[in-house]
């Protein structure tokens, strides 16, 4: 029995974890791609797939910053020619 719930939590984790690339992924590819959007737009859209984040992943706020806010950061730089 303890091993069908861990083989269930870490399939729900798997889970969890393509749709979070999913919707980064998503995310990404609209800020780049549509070019109407305005920088306040795009950190609308940003701050509301670190809210989905850390409502999948609640106390990952840091994790989040560490492995995706970089890659955002640059975007948003190269997109709105900001620093």
């Amino acid at each position: 029995m303890a091993d069908d719930a861990r083989k269930a939590a870490i399939e729900q984790e798997g889970k969890m974890l393509r749709r979070l690339r999913f919707l980064v992924d998503l995310t990404f590819a609209t800020i780049a791609q549509d070019y109407d959007m305005s920088v306040e737009d795009a950190w609308r859209h940003l701050i509301a797939l670190k809210t989905a984040a850390v409502a999948m992943f609640p106390g990952k706020d840091g994790t989040f910053d560490l492995i995706y806010l970089p890659r955002f950061s640059r975007l948003l730089a190269e997109r709105f020619r900001a620093n």
